[in-house]
């Protein structure tokens, strides 16, 4: 099985490498007074190409039926192969017409992974089947379309969480590859090879384009990318949940708390000012510390400031979220722990965002 994570590793690795030769002038330029933007010069958005091709090469050979029967119990049937890629293909082309041409409207985005949201519940019989709430979960399972409605939630959700948080060099793609590990190691417990595979092959197309993407940034993920980690992690996420009653409910939820609470409380801080949800700004948890926590970097080029100062950035993240991962693994059975770490990182999230926008940080954290 980890010989399916170094195939895809080599071929997002190589499709990327072809990106960055052949598609820096066939993008379009992201504007430079964006308040998202936080890199110097034009570089390519569309490393969810390159990763989706790759990914897309190990769905083939997961479909393909040999007398090998290699990865063993991971095969996908033609149909499954066919749900898979349709689904993953309409929220990813979606983000990639916008990388391609900045004209796609976040509204037209939205419906686009809702359309792909439909669609998987409806070809794959995706559902939430239970809470591991006693109180809830007769009423949860005699209704039915809750469960259905909220993997619906989810998968049209979770892409624009991730493209939320995709904003520092390496920063969305290590929490994509950690979220990959974490949902491979569980479902290798529960002895999902399909999961496990799927997980292992998105973590392989990960790692290869995080080779180009940090610490140098010739290539970003774009909203390709981000829509691409967001839906597979998704399907991931509530095929384990629906088909096995040993992993918690709220196992997924702990482990991606972290873009999914970003994203929430992003909605509730812009409507609170009036403002439209998908207006961007630079009020974001990864870009507050940015600005207030990450030191100034001395160096004659500006560009190079800027890329040097980027790069410590995601850095600070990448222990946030472990923070959170790493209780998902350990405690991806027990309900009860994991409500109780969802309900301290909301809590620790609020505190850390007030402590830096009142100029509250430890000395410490700021070398």
């Amino acid at each position: 099985m980890p010989f399916l994570l170094f195939v895809c590793a080599a071929l997002s690795f190589l499709f990327s490498a072809w990106l960055i030769r052949y598609a820096r002038d066939h993008t379009q330029r992201y504007a430079g007074d964006m308040p998202q933007r936080f890199h110097w010069g034009h570089v390519p958005r569309v490393g969810g190409v390159a990763m989706g091709a790759a990914l897309l090469l190990a769905l083939a050979w997961l479909g393909l039926a040999t007398p090998f029967d290699w990865p063993p119990r991971a095969r996908f049937s033609p149909v499954e192969l066919l749900s898979w890629a349709v689904v993953a293909g309409v929220s990813t082309g979606a983000g990639v017409y916008e990388d391609l041409t900045q004209r796609l409207a976040v509204a037209f985005r939205l419906g686009l992974t809702a359309g792909a949201a439909v669609l998987a519940v409806w070809a794959m019989g995706l559902s939430v089947p239970r809470l591991d709430l006693p109180f809830v979960d007769g009423w949860w399972a005699a209704a039915v379309w809750p469960g259905v409605l909220l993997a619906g939630l989810a998968i049209a959700g979770l892409p624009h969480a991730f493209n939320l948080i995709d904003g520092y060099n390496g920063l969305a793609g290590t929490v994509a590859l950690v979220v990959c590990l974490a949902l491979a190691y569980v479902a290798l417990q529960v002895g999902d090879r399909q999961m496990m595979a799927m997980s292992l092959a998105l973590a392989g197309a990960t790692v290869g384009f995080l080779v180009w993407n940090y610490p140098r940034g010739l290539l970003f993920a774009g909203d390709g990318g981000a829509y691409l980690w967001g839906t597979v992690v998704a399907l991931i996420c509530i095929t384990l949940v629906q088909r096995h009653t040993l992993v918690s409910p709220w196992f997924p939820v702990l482990l991606l708390i972290y873009p999914v609470w970003e994203t929430l409380f992003s909605i509730f801080r812009k409507s609170a000012r009036g403002v439209s949800p998908g207006v961007a700004d630079a009020l974001h948890f990864h870009q507050l510390i940015y600005r207030r926590i990450v030191r100034g970097v001395f160096h004659d080029d500006e560009s190079r400031r800027m890329l040097m100062r980027n790069n410590r950035t995601s850095p600070y993240l990448w222990g946030f979220t472990l923070l959170t991962v790493v209780p998902a693994v350990l405690f991806w059975r027990h309900t009860a722990v994991l409500m109780a770490m969802t309900v301290l990182f909301v809590v620790s999230y609020l505190w850390a965002y007030a402590s830096i926008v009142r100029f509250r940080v430890p000395r410490w954290l700021r070398r």
